[in-house]
């Protein structure tokens, strides 16, 4: 408003369709909805970990064997995203966090940037090392030393491969003893 504004504006509040069904009759309390949603994540944990298990070695084959071709990203990206958005709803935050700054480098690869085949190899290795027993229930905060190491690989100019033909992954050199 400025101060030329009517000085008996009234402001009105709309309620949202989603707050109005909150509040109908019916519902069950919040900490009874995630009491529930709990009981569901540990029932289905057993095989959450096995698909976990196989999603993750398929993605880290599909990596490493990767040409940078449009369908390898679109395939490999797709899996990313499907561990990151489950990873911390079953205790994986750190899983996800890595999985997100994947997700992003495939972005970047898939929108024409470089396709660096070190920061990938480097955080597949990531992703398996989060699912270690000792990694299992850390957060991103708490491993400072790892996530910021990723984000280094991930963004560092200096050592980029140049895109990918068709065909098996290159090996690039290193420089600088990086």
């Amino acid at each position: 408003m400025t101060e030329s504004a009517n000085p008996e504006a009234r402001i009105f509040v709309v309620e949202t369709q989603f707050q109005k069904m909150a509040r109908r009759a019916g519902g069950i309390a919040r900490e009874q909805a995630i009491e529930k949603a709990q009981a569901e994540i540990d029932q289905i944990k057993p095989e959450f970990d096995d698909w976990l298990d196989r999603e993750l070695r398929d993605l880290i084959a599909n990596a490493r064997t990767g040409d940078g071709t449009a369908d390898w990203i679109a395939t490999t990206n797709f899996r990313s995203r499907q561990l990151r958005d489950t990873g911390t709803t079953m205790g994986y935050e750190l899983l996800s966090f890595i999985a997100d700054s994947f997700c992003d480098l495939l972005d970047s690869i898939a929108d024409g940037g470089e396709c660096n085949m070190d920061a990938i190899v480097c955080h597949t290795d990531a992703m398996m090392l989060s699912l270690q027993d000792a990694y299992r229930h850390l957060r991103p905060d708490q491993v400072p030393e790892l996530t910021k190491g990723l984000q280094r690989v991930a963004k560092r100019p200096g050592t980029q491969s140049p895109p990918l033909p068709a065909g098996p992954p290159q090996e690039t050199s290193r420089r600088n003893g990086d």
